[in-house]
């Protein structure tokens, strides 16, 4: 039979491992807001940085749209290459377009879509880009 200060040692054994417990559950929420902050603030930043580059973006491709536009007449081939080379610059003048009037939240919802839609395509694409991404870092 426990004595009355066994009882007492073990009671507060008990309330130490609990407030020890309690701590470590505290420092771990307050771990997890704090990472979970500066993921949300590093996210904002690089979407503003995104976006900053849109117009720049579009500009671009509108511009390669134009060149490939009055370069085509003068293209070998015949009218199926002219034909080609106009469809591939009405392609940019579309993406450029569409870059101009989407920011990154709307291009990103835009892309979950075309990814549920099509995941098959969607994964393949995405372990193409991982190995292209892969051999670009790749040190040999």
């Amino acid at each position: 039979m426990p004595t009355k200060a066994g009882t007492s040692t073990g009671d507060d054994f008990t309330d130490t491992l609990s407030d020890t417990a309690q701590s470590v559950k505290d420092k771990v929420t307050d771990a997890a807001a704090t990472t979970k902050q500066k993921v949300s603030e590093a996210g904002r930043r690089t979407t503003d940085k995104i976006d900053e580059k849109r117009g720049p973006a579009a500009d671009a491709l509108q511009s390669a749209a134009s060149t490939i536009h009055e370069k085509a007449e003068d293209l070998p081939g015949g009218e199926t290459v002219r034909s080609v080379a106009h469809s591939a610059a009405e392609k940019l003048e579309s993406t450029a377009g569409y870059i101009r009037e989407h920011d990154v939240r709307a291009m990103l919802t835009d892309m979950g879509e075309i990814v549920k839609r099509n995941p098959g395509p969607s994964l393949l694409i995405a372990v193409a880009v991982g190995f292209l991404i892969g051999r670009a870092f790749r040190e040999d």
